[in-house]
């Protein structure tokens, strides 16, 4: 078994820390880990949260905390792990945060270089990012219509899955993350996932992430979204989420 999201982004991009990870995947009785940062730590990708930044300065003071190394550094990290003669497989990609306007930028930034895989995710809806403890609410969840919100979200989870850039989907409905809901029956979109996954050899994330990070009841995919994939025989990972070495595998036992 392997865990396939796990992220550097509160520690250095060196071997000291990422042996921290491997060792926790050990005692896990992991067999793999896969590598990704966000695509918001590195300056290369800075062109893709202009709307994000200019559309709030608690986004842009958020953002400012982020973007802090050049991805050569995360690509020379990746090779020297290849060097290690670790006894589980490491291997390494990117968090790309997808939306569609920004679709052929991040095509013409990604062809110049090579990963293991490359996960998609959706983490802003109009430019708004909807997961932020400290903000989210006021931005988006107290002025607009939830459906609205869900609508525009799964659109964008639906161009990304089109787009041909990824192998995996990220935490494709950790857009409950507040028990917020819509009120329209959400079934047709996941079946449509489900078949998109399919017809482009995705994997879709089982993220525990939004469970114990946000105090979600679901460990990961809500029980139908969940039973939907399993019933089409969709590829799911399994995925902690983990942002520092001690959660990683955190809650595969709910699985």
């Amino acid at each position: 078994m392997i865990d396939g999201h796990m992220h550097m982004e509160n520690g250095p991009l060196t071997l000291e820390y990422l042996n921290k990870f491997v060792d926790s995947a050990v005692k896990a009785n992991l067999s793999g880990i896969q590598m990704l940062d966000h695509t918001h730590r590195f300056f290369e990708f800075s062109e893709l949260y202009e709307d994000v930044k200019n559309i709030s300065p608690y986004q842009e003071k958020w953002l400012k905390t982020k973007i802090k190394d050049n991805l050569i550094d995360f690509i020379n990290l990746a090779e020297e792990a290849k060097k290690q003669n670790y006894p589980i497989d490491v291997k390494f990609g990117l968090e790309v945060c997808y939306t569609s306007k920004n679709e052929e930028l991040i095509r013409s930034i990604l062809k110049d270089y090579k990963f293991d895989f490359m996960v998609g995710a959706v983490h802003s809806v109009n430019s708004i990012l909807y997961d932020m403890q400290g903000f989210s609410r006021e931005l988006l969840w107290d002025k607009y219509d939830a459906n609205d919100i869900y609508k525009e979200y799964y659109s964008e989870i639906i161009k990304l899955m089109k787009s041909k850039l990824f192998t995996q989907v990220a935490h494709p409905d950790t857009i409950k993350l507040f028990n917020i809901y819509p009120d329209y029956d959400l079934t047709p979109t996941y079946n449509e996932i489900a078949d998109l996954a399919l017809a482009n050899d995705l994997y879709v994330e089982n993220n525990f992430g939004c469970h114990y990070r946000y105090h979600h009841k679901d460990p990961g995919l809500s029980a139908e979204f969940k039973q939907i994939l399993l019933d089409k025989n969709v590829k799911i990972m399994l995925c902690s989420d983990a942002h520092v070495p001690e959660h990683v595998g955190k809650h595969f036992d709910l699985w």
